[in-house]
């Protein structure tokens, strides 16, 4: 684990050495990589203690004032997601849409992506691991201020799962 950690922290200073460099050749102060990576480090050690099995995330679903956010398209959420949760795509995660959304940043928010479920490769497209929409939700949220974030961890087949999974289109 400390091996890992050791290799994680060298190649996000690396990429932070290589991210000032960059930016020297274009500045913007809107774009901040150099700040992301940090945050991003700092969000994968809170992370760990917080991925939940399918039993955990089942029943801290349904306690009161928890949401289940889902961060896909609207068209992939609208196909299969996971009954009472709320969708709000990672594209149009902002200031604003989360002040809306989720105006106390100590609720409790559970989130899931594509990478979690498999046998409904349109609603739920595989990505590669690394690019796993849990992982840029996860920091998106935890960079605008939301601890009270857990992830689902496993990955699990649609038609096993005790999860709920409805469609929007069923419901028109």
């Amino acid at each position: 684990m400390k091996l890992k950690l050791s290799i994680l922290v060298l190649v996000v200073l690396w990429a932070a050495s290589l991210a000032d460099a960059q930016s020297k050749e274009i500045s913007n102060p809107s774009i901040d990589m150099t700040g992301y990576l940090r945050i991003a480090d700092e969000a994968a050690r809170y992370r760990g203690p917080r991925r939940l099995s399918e039993d955990e995330f089942l029943k801290m679903s349904q306690e009161p004032g928890v949401v289940v956010l889902d961060a896909r398209s609207k068209q992939k959420y609208e196909e299969l997601h996971i009954d009472g949760s709320v969708n709000l795509s990672f594209p149009d995660i902002t200031v604003e849409s989360l002040a809306e959304m989720f105006p106390d940043k100590e609720q409790r928010i559970l989130i899931y992506c594509n990478n979690n479920f498999f046998n409904a490769e349109d609603a739920f497209p595989r990505k590669m691991a690394t690019a796993s929409l849990n992982i840029s939700t996860y920091i998106a949220l935890y960079t605008y201020g939301y601890r009270n974030v857990y992830e689902l961890g496993p990955l699990l087949d649609v038609k096993t799962t005790r999860l709920r999974l409805v469609s929007s289109a069923a419901k028109k």
